[in-house]
């Protein structure tokens, strides 16, 4: 999948403040990030509200989240709480989804551009990594190192710079997996892959399916995408739309995939009730315009599956201010998940655009504004207490609290969180990366208590990702030992060919004797 932070490198603020661009647009999609220039040159705020009528999505209410804390029972995550995860596509649908028959399944991914990732690209996976402990569900995470560098050649004019070439985007995907590792996830329910290494068997049926649905013009209308983009990279989208599907990672529920060595022959059909488990896709918003073409062509498939559902975020401010994000390629706009403490201090002392006043007595009497206060912005984002933020928030605005005073709380955050992470990340090494992406059966529970489980709910149920129970599912044997319904029938499949072969030599002699031929076998042989 395409960074969560996005897949293009952001214009700097500096940059475009000091070139005084003519008036323009904000714009937003997968390889673009910047908000609207005014006609002095000043870069504004990302309007997400417009963003929200032009991508045709829907605000996360209050309801959901009323809504989600009733069917996890535990309090909604603080970046929905401050409506950081602010939109979504049919994110209700997933809830009753998982409330009646249990399961679907994660997916996300990232973009490596570089060997560390920084605090923006945490975002979606702490968000992620919340939503599988709640829901305890099955993830598929992508690192997308043949878009990058597909990207990355494409933007210097088809030619391959040095530091740039197919394996070291590969070396920065593995250095970013062994990132996301550290931030927790649960080794017996995610998966994560580079495209690079994996993709082939059932995923690339899917791609080449979903290929033949996608005219030029349609990929250019949604990217962006001229005459002078590589064709790698307008194929591309496909990649990352089918990545969605359970269906394109058999051996994640226990059943075949068709792949060098072995070309299981049973590999070879597909696993129709992989079709119809639902995805939930938690990314930023600039990564919307894939999944809505994927979701315009989900029932086209072979095997139709259901709607993706989609929960969107905001991006993480660059520390210049509004109107552009954390980029990978420019190191002062962003804190890195490699910084010291020492070097996380001076970026925000330096360079974190500050809501405050011009001089102090100001400040004192009017009152500092949180709303554009990067550091502060950065607290909504890692600062778990609602009540602390609020009132950092009070202090600020009535001049109590003094810019410097919050720079110093949220580096002491910043230091405390990033200082965790370097603790884990110095734990992973390749074996343990290696176990991470080992395609294997997964292993989850989901709702322990659905409405209208398995086995019970009819086709209704299978429609709604109930055919996960069918030898697709969880991962979880049978109390009496006798293995999953799918895993009982593949049983009694392989005794009856057994019978079939072991019949033949009898068939045969009996054959010889009255003079006459073996008839054709209809068994693969």
């Amino acid at each position: 999948m395409a960074s969560p932070s996005a897949v293009g490198a952001p214009p700097k603020a500096e940059e475009l403040q000091e070139e005084k661009k003519k008036p323009s647009g904000q714009q937003i999609d997968p390889y673009n990030v910047a908000g609207e220039v005014d006609e002095s040159g000043n870069i504004k705020a990302i309007d997400y509200d417009r963003l929200i009528q032009e991508f045709g999505v829907q605000p996360l209410t209050e309801d959901h989240l009323k809504r989600f804390e009733q069917v996890t029972g535990k309090p909604a995550h603080r970046l929905m709480r401050r409506k950081l995860f602010f939109s979504h596509r049919d994110f209700d649908k997933i809830l009753d989804t998982y409330e009646q028959y249990g399961t679907f399944m994660l997916y996300t991914g990232r973009g490596p551009s570089s060997g560390s990732m920084h605090l923006g690209h945490t975002v979606p996976f702490l968000f992620t990594k919340e939503l599988q402990e709640m829901f305890d569900v099955p993830l598929v995470i992508m690192l997308t190192d043949d878009e990058k560098y597909l990207y990355t050649r494409s933007k210097n004019d088809g030619t391959q710079k040095k530091g740039a070439g197919v394996e070291d985007f590969l070396q920065f995907a593995h250095e970013n997996i062994k990132d996301i590792i550290a931030l927790g996830f649960d080794p017996n329910k995610t998966f994560i892959y580079t495209d690079y290494e994996f993709l082939g068997g059932h995923f690339y049926w899917n791609t080449s399916e979903f290929e033949s649905m996608i005219t030029l013009n349609q990929a250019q209308g949604a990217f962006g995408f001229g005459g002078s983009t590589n064709i790698g990279l307008i194929a591309y989208g496909a990649k990352q739309c089918v990545a969605a599907f359970p269906s394109s990672y058999p051996d994640l529920f226990g059943l075949p995939d068709y792949r060098a060595p072995d070309y299981n022959p049973q590999g070879m059909r597909r696993h129709k009730p992989l079709s119809k488990i639902p995805t939930l896709i938690p990314c930023a918003i600039d990564q919307e315009p894939y999944f809505r073409i994927l979701r315009d062509r989900c029932d086209r498939m072979t095997d139709p599956h259901p709607k993706t559902c989609l929960i969107l975020s905001k991006f993480l401010t660059a520390l210049q201010g509004p109107g552009g994000k954390m980029s990978a390629s420019d190191a002062n706009s962003a804190i890195f998940m490699s910084d010291t403490a020492s070097q996380i201090k001076n970026k925000i002392n330096r360079h974190a655009f500050s809501g405050g006043r011009e001089s102090l007595e100001e400040h004192r009497q009017l009152g500092g504004n949180p709303d554009v206060d990067v550091a502060y912005t950065y607290l909504s984002y890692f600062l778990e207490s609602d009540d602390e933020l609020a009132e950092l928030a009070a202090k600020y605005r009535s001049g109590e609290m003094l810019t410097g005073e919050m720079k110093q709380r949220c580096i002491a955050e910043l230091q405390k969180f990033v200082g965790a992470f370097q603790e884990r990340r110095a734990q992973v090494d390749h074996s343990v990366m290696r176990e991470y992406m080992r395609p294997r059966k997964l292993v989850w529970g989901g709702n322990p208590s659905p409405t209208k489980p398995a086995g019970k709910s009819g086709e209704e149920g299978k429609d709604c990702g109930e055919g996960a129970g069918d030898g697709a599912g969880g991962g979880e044997k049978r109390a009496d030992g006798r293995g999953t319904k799918g895993e009982r029938k593949a049983a009694k499949r392989a005794a009856q060919k057994e019978e079939k072969l072991a019949a033949r030599p009898k068939q045969q002699a009996q054959q010889q004797k009255q003079g006459g031929e073996a008839p054709a076998s209809s068994e693969a042989s």
